[in-house]
């Protein structure tokens, strides 16, 4: 079957086209001028630091009570705190699909929600007060952004209940912040250090913008939730900070000693002097000579000689990725049992693989940053080895569920238009880059679009690909480009593509056309070949194959398809009351996208109103218009869509 083509089509207030101007050659003159508008930008960029724009550290809330705490933590003694860890991210509705990513992390966190007793996990608020989902999302409709926040106590478990320590939280955020918050949270029970998931609305009670202050964002949320677990659990003892930091010397993760460490690192050693004279000081180096003991083990650390230590390449890194995996393997372990197939699970690398390819069955998923939305799934390829694989933050709705088949390869990188900007500016100015000599080429540019530029420059100089020259220009080498598309394709992860979204079991007796009957033959051996084999023999059972053929005729696979579809459309209207519309070309149907519908071997989108429903073909683009309304259009090429009302911009695929 071809596949459909799609052109998107969102409703904008405003077309806006930024456009580079005409780069002139300004010969002799120009020439003459380049190291005056060098000096003016080296002077002009030294001026300041950091990001330009908005951040809210003028005007955001909460920087009176950040300093407040800043203040008493350094009046009683910390150490004795009750740790807990506060992870913020503050999500930014994009363009035209905002709502799709909030209901996507909202339908996440309630998905992995966990209570103690191993219920599923509920969705709470404030004290005498009932959340509701969809009114929490209808209400964020127009939201600019919403915090997303994890507050993991160190003392979880002795906490028990989280709901009055998040409650508590709130309740004093609103206090430093000066207004009342519309949030959400769902604890999760399901891992050893249990924590909770907040979801903050980004208006304040006024329906304006919710501003909070860096300040609040990066340390105030933490001190305050420390604080209230300090006051319901007492302050640490001696013998509780004793125990806490003896316990991370076998630990095979990056620890808060491996940080100590990574802290007085030079030049990839570690030295002891002999400045110890406290009992403190002297339970300190042990912990790190013990830690250090059990690096040397794990191949992360040398010793040289007596106090001096030669720390591996990236050891900090290789920590951090153990770690994570160990996670993924106590995980494994949780959901399917001991298996020997779990300690050879290994991280699947595009450059390494076999043709750069991974095919095979999801596992599972699970969260990589839970805050960001970025995932990994756990593939058990057709001959039974385990991988790993960074799926990165996939489109809502888009992620394959347990059992589904997928296709891993490499993503394709794209050279982004500032880099060709960049270039095309150094190619008139003999290989240099400044914000000047944008400003020159390219009068209409603002600030910010320069500053963007420098920004996207400062990421590759990071990385060894850009020269900063020390008046504050920018050497651009001759392949610039390509080094650029180098660059983006070490970011860009890989591209994970759902093959069939039914389980390779759940085909062998399916009435319709399967990812079997069209790619089965193409893989020998394993787990397909049987479910190949067991296909076959049903299929002649049916009387759609005859002796010998293996091989479904056009008709067949034509006819099954259309088969499986109108059961699908029978089975939905009998649980809908609904009547289903079929589309010809040119003609139109106005619904909302309710859902995906999976058959055989392919997803169909779900578009109804109150009284008919369409299947049309489904592409991972419009997942994050689910629930909204839309006009679905037949053409000779495919389908189209139309997101929302008034004058509509297409973006072509």
């Amino acid at each position: 079957m071809a596949p459909s083509t799609f052109a998107i089509v969102f409703a904008m207030d405003d077309d806006f086209s930024p456009r580079l101007g005409r780069i002139r050659d300004r010969g002799a003159a120009g020439s003459k001028r380049l190291s005056k508008q060098v000096r003016a930008a080296a002077r002009r960029l030294s001026r300041g630091r950091g990001k330009s724009g908005f951040t809210g550290r003028q005007n955001g809330r909460g920087a009176a009570a950040a300093r407040q705490l800043d203040f008493a933590s350094r009046r009683w003694q910390t150490f004795r705190a009750r740790r807990v860890s506060v992870k913020t991210h503050i999500a930014r509705a994009g363009r035209g699909g905002g709502i799709g990513t909030f209901r996507a992390h909202l339908h996440y966190i309630q998905r992995d929600g966990v209570e103690r007793g191993g219920q599923g996990g509920d969705l709470y608020t404030r004290e005498g007060e009932t959340p509701e989902p969809k009114g929490f999302l209808e209400r964020s409709e127009h939201d600019r952004h919403q915090f997303r926040i994890i507050v993991s106590p160190e003392d979880g478990q002795a906490l028990g209940d989280l709901r009055e320590t998040t409650r508590a939280l709130m309740d004093r955020m609103e206090h430093d912040l000066g207004t009342r918050l519309d949030w959400v949270a769902v604890d999760h029970h399901n891992t050893g250090h249990p924590h909770t998931h907040i979801i903050v609305r980004g208006s304040d009670q006024r329906g304006a913008d919710l501003v909070i202050a860096p300040e609040y964002v990066k340390s105030g949320m933490r001190r305050r939730a420390a604080q209230i677990v300090t006051e319901t659990l007492g302050p640490r003892r001696d013998i509780e900070i004793a125990r806490a930091r003896h316990a991370e010397v076998h630990r095979d993760r990056f620890t808060d000693i491996d940080r100590s460490l990574l802290k007085d690192m030079s030049s990839g050693e570690i030295r002891f002097g002999r400045d110890v004279t406290t009992p403190a000081d002297r339970f300190d180096r042990s912990l790190r000579r013990q830690r250090l003991a059990h690096l040397e083990e794990l191949g992360l650390a040398h010793k040289i000689e007596s106090g001096r230590w030669q720390m591996s390449e990236g050891w900090n890194e290789q920590l951090s990725e153990l770690g994570r995996r160990n996670d993924v393997i106590a995980t494994l372990a949780a959901k399917f049992g001991r298996q020997d197939g779990h300690e050879r699970l290994q991280k699947f690398d595009p450059a390494r693989a076999s043709k750069g390819k991974l095919m095979g069955t999801v596992m599972t998923g699970l969260p990589d940053d839970e805050l960001k939305g970025t995932r990994s799934l756990v593939i058990e390829d057709f001959e039974g080895r385990r991988w790993l694989v960074n799926a990165g933050a996939m489109e809502p709705g888009t992620t394959p569920p347990e059992s589904a088949i997928v296709e891993v390869g490499s993503r394709t990188a794209q050279i982004r238009t500032s880099d060709r900007t960049i270039a095309q500016i150094a190619e008139q100015t003999g290989g240099y880059y400044s914000a000047d000599l944008h400003r020159e080429a390219d009068p209409s540019s603002t600030t910010a679009y320069r500053t963007a530029h420098l920004r996207r420059l400062e990421a590759l100089r990071r990385a060894g690909l850009a020269e900063r020259i020390g008046d504050g220009t920018w050497q651009i080498p001759e392949d610039y480009l390509r080094k650029a598309a180098i660059f983006e394709q070490s970011r860009s992860g890989v591209h994970v593509q759902v093959r069939s979204w039914i389980a390779l079991n759940d085909q062998i007796e399916r009435h319709g056309l399967t990812w079997l009957d069209e790619h089965g033959g193409e893989i020998v051996g394993g787990r397909v070949e049987a479910a190949k084999q067991a296909r076959l023999k049903w299929l002649r059972e049916q009387g759609l194959l005859r002796g010998d053929e293996v091989d479904l005729t056009s008709a067949a696979r034509a006819e099954l398809a259309k088969l499986e579809k109108k059961r699908a459309e029978v089975r939905l209207a009998s649980q809908t009351g609904r009547q289903a519309v079929h589309l010809g070309t040119g003609e139109t149907f106005d619904g909302r996208f309710e859902g995906a519908v999976d058959l055989g071997n392919r997803r169909l989108a779900l578009i109804g109103n109150a009284k008919a429903f369409a299947l049309v073909p489904w592409r991972p683009e419009i997942e994050r218009h689910r629930g909204r309304e839309m006009i679905a259009r037949r053409t000779a090429k495919g389908v189209s869509w139309t997101i929302g009302v008034g004058r509509a911009k297409v973006l072509s695929r």
